[in-house]
């Protein structure tokens, strides 16, 4: 194996734990998160759009019937962090 490619490899294996310490995070419960996004005067479509997934998916994570996923759950879970600051 190549120096790059075992460097691609050892930094891939570090995003992977990055993403799974993401995924351990706590995010608010769900109503919270609705409270969130209200309080900062944002629609889901903003939201949706922001994250890359559909209107949809925001509906369902403000109601719990899913959880977001790594690496979204991240970037989600930073726009919550924020929003609460």
């Amino acid at each position: 194996m190549s120096e790059t490619n075992e460097q691609d490899t050892l930094f891939a294996a570090v995003d992977a734990l990055l993403e799974e310490a993401a995924a351990r995070d706590g995010l608010p419960e769900p109503d919270e998160r609705r409270r969130l996004r209200e309080a900062a005067g944002l629609s889901q479509d903003q939201i949706a759009k922001a994250l890359s997934v559909r209107r949809e998916t925001i509906t369902s994570w403000e109601t719990g019937r899913t959880a977001p996923r790594p690496p979204k759950r991240a970037a989600y879970a930073r726009l919550l962090e924020g929003l609460a600051a």
